[in-house]
């Protein structure tokens, strides 16, 4: 059947979508979720099928094309494209097997990850691999298959050096922005650690959204081979690059859901480093009652898991488990945190120091890793020398930008200390209120919004001492975000 093209101007963020007048899918015998093969000239596109029942929408004769046809046939409005029925992917039927509890082979892994990167399987189809293999967790070979195959089709990081370093937390607490100190240590110390870091999804702010405040942190693959040989190490962000690129797809399907499949994370972390071609891993696996990890049973599960995964990729890979009952750092959100890590860098007396104590741990363990001795003292030393602090200033300019004091980062205009109202020792702080309220705020998308902390757990408070201040960029915003505190008890104090 020969139809017009129609440009819906609507991106699906990814599976190839087409949308077909119901009396036109009538004469083709289509239904939703059914696939078509559209074909202009010599080439061809599948896609999922959805049906228009209005003529309005799309009328009979022509079958409406979303951006991600539009961009890969090259077409325009108005072009006639000949539509046939296509066959489901193959990789339904193995998806289906894996939802029944049978284990996938090698091939049918493949092409499962073969399909989610061509853009073959609807949002759902996905949803249903993703729940399939929470519900039924792969096995150790499976997880080991689906790492290299996501690993497999996306591009690889060649720098031809060794060692290359890299860490990796698996997340779930405010702060916690140790890459943006690590990252300047290690490279400061003569190594390579090119880190890939990920935009916030639910929390306040991901890596690549507190070093976009100082530099870009978008670039093509070349682009960060360049940077990384000349400054030895930095910090961009993964989703830029086709590093592993299913596995951003399976995340954008995983968030909605608030799940976390355990052999997808572990599969999701390794392919990502496999890609940058490290050879010595650290991951950061944190515990706490609003963590990912929330007992050390299941910490000490991953983190067999990480190492029995690592020897299989001939990587050297160690797993820290650390405190993750509450945040990390005092600033919550991109600017106040990029500021937290200027003034460690800076040596400042603000800074904060559970921070830089957590990081020249991870620094000691990463430096322990390669044989050096006393990786702490030597952490501690880059640190004071400001050696760690002139690398980050040559990892900003590598990346566009340029040095930048603490004071000079725009934070959000509106402020709201929030005030003990009784005496006592801080007993607990609730993670998720944090990341709601700095999110209700305008975090990350605002970036002075956030939450900047004055009270740590097990410091003593004054009543009406402040125990933390709200910012925010837009008056709505910071009305909202003072209400929610005041209903949440955000504090436990004792």
């Amino acid at each position: 059947m020969k139809l017009k093209v129609k440009d819906m101007d609507i991106s699906s963020g990814g599976p190839l979508v087409c949308v077909i007048n119901h009396q036109d899918a009538a004469m083709l015998d289509l239904h939703v979720m059914d696939r078509i093969k559209v074909r202009k000239e010599k080439k061809t596109e599948t896609a999922v099928v959805d049906i228009a029942q209005s003529s309005k929408f799309v009328p009979k004769g022509k079958v409406g094309v979303f951006e991600e046809v539009i961009n890969s046939l090259k077409l325009e409005n108005n072009n006639i494209v000949d539509i046939a029925i296509a066959r489901k992917p193959l990789s339904i039927e193995f998806i289906k097997k894996k939802l029944d509890g049978q284990r996938l082979s090698k091939e049918e892994i493949d092409q499962i990850v073969w399909d989610i990167v061509h853009n073959k399987l609807s949002s759902v189809e996905l949803a249903y691999f993703v729940a399939a293999c929470y519900t039924n967790i792969m096995t150790t070979e499976e997880t080991i298959l689906l790492t290299k195959s996501m690993v497999r089709h996306g591009d690889v990081l060649q720098l031809n050096k060794r060692p290359i370093i890299d860490k990796h937390s698996i997340g779930g607490i405010p702060g916690n922005r140790t890459t943006l100190v690590i990252v300047p240590i290690i490279a400061a110390a003569g190594y390579f650690i090119p880190k890939t870091s990920s935009r916030s999804i639910t929390s306040p702010a991901g890596t690549a959204d507190t070093m976009e405040v100082l530099a870009k942190v978008t670039f093509s693959i070349k682009k960060m081979k360049e940077i990384v040989l000349k400054a030895k190490g930095c910090i961009v962000w993964g989703g830029s690059l086709n590093l592993a690129p299913a596995d951003d797809k399976i995340i954008a399907v995983e968030r909605p859901l608030e799940i976390d499949a355990e052999s997808q994370l572990l599969a999701s972390i390794m392919a990502k480093k496999h890609s940058v071609s490290s050879t010595h891993i650290l991951i950061d696996v944190p515990v706490g009652n609003n963590t990912k990890v929330r007992n050390m049973a299941g910490a000490l599960r991953l983190k067999k898991e990480f190492e029995k995964i690592g020897r299989r990729l001939k990587k050297r890979v160690k797993v820290l488990i650390t405190d993750g009952t509450q945040p990390i750092g005092n600033g919550i959100g991109p600017a106040l945190e990029a500021r937290d890590v200027l003034w460690l860098l800076k040596r400042d007396p603000r800074r904060p120091i559970d921070l830089e104590k957590k990081c020249l741990m991870m620094c000691a363990n990463l430096f322990g890793m390669i044989g050096i001795k006393d990786g702490y003292r030597k952490s501690l030393y880059i640190l004071n020398s400001g050696k760690a602090y002139s690398k980050m200033v040559e990892i900003i300019k590598a990346q566009g930008g340029k040095e930048t004091a603490a004071e000079d980062i725009s934070i959000g205009k509106f402020s709201h200390d929030v005030l003990s109202s009784k005496s006592g020792n801080v007993k607990s702080i609730d993670n998720m209120m944090i990341s709601r309220i700095s999110r209700i705020a305008g975090a990350p998308a605002d970036k002075g919004a956030g939450i900047y902390l004055c009270k740590h757990v097990g410091d003593k408070v004054r009543r009406g001492e402040t125990l933390f201040t709200i910012y925010s960029e837009g008056r709505h915003e910071f009305e909202y975000a003072k209400d929610v505190a005041k209903q949440g008890r955000v504090f436990v104090i004792r």
